[in-house]
């Protein structure tokens, strides 16, 4: 007969491995994908390394979870930052803002979610990570498009742009540059909507 786990064997081999995850991304926050190993989130977890392989194989699938865990957080974030009252172009740019302000909070991390190198598996998740941003605009400028508010336009095409976009421009500060750079963001978006600089200011 095969062994079957009890709930309390379950809960503990989970609460073990949430712990495993969250040393992860203090790991990766600090020090990026290139200084997140293994053996440096076992360190942090206060486990054996043994002890994270029996939960992830590779360190790409160990990284591939927390970037789940985070980017649900991030897109949670930005949706209720333009959920609230205001004109399409104001929900759209709150959006930007939103996701710019945490970024800059903690810089290493969103660096490795945007532009660190990093393994294939892991650049797809990256990819995965765009779409759900770029769903939740494409939700706003569809909405307009459909009240008037905004000019005519793909809604998908012109999310995927303004992502695209943003995370090229937040790449220097993130790095160190000028944080100036994310100031005119919101200009950039809202002219790349169709919007009055003035009318939106």
């Amino acid at each position: 007969m095969p062994y079957r786990r009890t709930p309390k064997v379950q809960e503990r081999l989970d609460a073990l491995r949430d712990s495993i995850v969250a040393a992860a991304v203090e790991q990766l926050a600090e020090h990026g994908y290139a200084g997140c190993s293994v053996a440096a989130v076992a360190e942090r977890a206060g486990v054996a390394v043994g002890t994270v392989y029996r939960h992830f194989p590779t360190k790409a699938q160990l990284v591939v979870r927390v970037f789940r865990q985070v980017v649900t957080r991030e897109v949670e974030a930005v949706r209720e930052a333009s959920a609230g009252p205001g004109e399409p172009a104001e929900r759209v740019a709150a959006v930007f803002e939103t996701f710019a302000a945490r970024a800059l909070k903690a810089p290493r991390l969103a660096y490795a979610l945007l532009a660190e190198p990093v393994d294939a598996l892991i650049d797809a998740e990256r990819l995965e990570f765009r779409r759900a941003f770029r769903d939740v605009v494409a939700e706003h400028v569809a909405a307009g498009v459909t009240s008037g508010a905004l000019p005519a336009q793909d809604s998908v095409l012109t999310a995927a742009a303004l992502v695209g976009a943003a995370a090229e421009v937040l790449i220097g500060p993130l790095r160190g540059g000028a944080v100036s750079d994310v100031v005119e963001l919101r200009t950039f978006v809202v002219r790349s909507l169709g919007g009055s600089d003035v009318r939106h200011a």
